[in-house]
């Protein structure tokens, strides 16, 4: 554990950070890209049409990364609000700066492209069963978190304020990841997990894997990206960031 805890705050010193994540952001980007090109020529274009959805499935290739990363990336804003309420590093309240805002970004992708997905499968732009209106709470989470962060004096007290919303928002992630068990709702059950073999065929959740994991790095080379040029605005001028 106190391994852990020296190598957060290793990681977490912003020159050490900066000086060191631009390879690993690079790498993020050219895998994210690649991946998701084979993988969304793949699903659109070859992979076979749903014996019931027909072609409509294929949102199924950029509905579901969108998902599984608007809550992974709250998922990493917990862990940053850890660090942030009881070993105080100091880089990971720019990673929930960062990683907020591109929350929003995914948890909107997810959200209207199963408005759009659900049309022609449930006949309705629209239904408020637990699984939608809990992503709707992610994305309100997501802005609270912005909003909050903007809206307090003192820099020291928006970290702290908007790491405690984080750690209290983290109870939504299993209503989003079981509603679908708990409840009767419309929305079907995950499309593949880590436990159990895919219930589709290999050429429909292999480029379903391929985007998922691109988007992931994609993700990746965003956060990076972005909480490097967060680190240089806040320390502008330091021989480091030159």
């Amino acid at each position: 554990m106190r391994m852990v805890i020296d190598w957060a705050k290793r990681f977490g010193a912003p020159p050490w950070f900066y000086a060191k994540a631009l390879p690993f952001q690079r790498c993020f980007g050219v895998l994210g890209v690649l991946l998701l090109i084979v993988g969304s020529l793949w699903g659109l274009g070859f992979a076979p049409q749903d014996y019931q959805q027909g072609n409509s499935f294929r949102i199924i290739f950029i509905h579901v990364p969108a998902s599984f990363l608007a809550q992974s990336c709250y998922m990493l804003m917990g862990i940053a609000a850890l660090l942030v309420l009881v070993w105080r590093v100091k880089l990971a309240d720019v990673c929930i700066d960062c990683a907020a805002r591109l929350g929003v970004g995914f948890t909107l992708i997810s959200l209207i492209t199963g408005t759009i997905w659900g049309k022609p499968t449930w006949g309705a732009w629209w239904v408020s069963d637990a699984r939608t209106l809990s992503m709707v709470v992610l994305l309100f989470l997501y802005l609270g978190v912005i909003a909050l962060k903007r809206a307090l004096d003192g820099q020291r007290s928006a970290e702290r304020a908007a790491a405690m919303l984080v750690v209290v928002g983290l109870v939504n992630l299993p209503i989003i990841r079981y509603s679908v068990d708990w409840w009767l709702t419309l929305h079907q059950p995950a499309t593949f997990t880590l436990t159990a073999a895919p219930s589709m065929p290999s050429s429909m959740w292999l480029p379903l894997l391929l985007n998922v994991i691109g988007l992931y790095a994609l993700f990746g080379w965003l956060l990076l990206r972005s909480m490097r040029v967060d680190v240089r605005m806040r320390h502008y001028g330091a021989d480091w960031t030159l």
